[in-house]
């Protein structure tokens, strides 16, 4: 399940796609866009722009931009970010990867093996979608057309 911290990361990268390359968006804006705390959102903004994700810029006709475009910022990356690894086991991490201490033998844990399915299908899922395709995805549901879907 998603942080609360995650999901409001990615509403607000997804107000900042749609206006990308119009100019920057004040916190305030995107905290009343998207509903979200605006001191919450502050910090969240201020550990994506150290990430490298997002820039700033103050003064009268500041905010926070994306660093790059939509099409090239994938959801995947940035829950690593800030959530760490997607496997929902640490057994099946390839980044933080510790062995089971009750696992018997990892090369025929079932468990694990399923672990590692949902793991590759997530990160497959993640990994491929940019912050352009759900904008995408989500203007096509408004208009009634058919959304993109995925199969594993």
């Amino acid at each position: 399940m998603l942080s609360h911290k995650s999901k409001y990361a990615l509403k607000a990268l997804l107000a900042l796609s749609e206006e990308y390359g119009n100019g920057p968006l004040l916190i305030a804006e995107i905290a009343a866009r998207e509903r979200i705390p605006k001191r919450f959102l502050e910090l969240i903004l201020l550990e994506l722009k150290n990430q490298g994700v997002l820039r700033s810029r103050k003064g009268k006709g500041g905010g926070y931009v994306l660093n790059k475009p939509p099409d090239l910022l994938s959801v995947g990356h940035v829950l690593r970010m800030l959530e760490g690894p997607l496997a929902p086991l640490p057994c099946v991490s390839k980044t933080a990867y510790e062995k089971c201490v009750e696992c018997h033998d990892e090369r025929t844990c079932g468990i694990r093996l399923l672990m590692k399915e949902v793991r590759d299908a997530t990160a497959a899922i993640l990994d491929s979608t940019t912050f352009a395709d759900v904008i995408n995805r989500s203007r096509a549901n408004r208009r009634g057309e058919r959304a993109l879907t995925y199969s594993i």
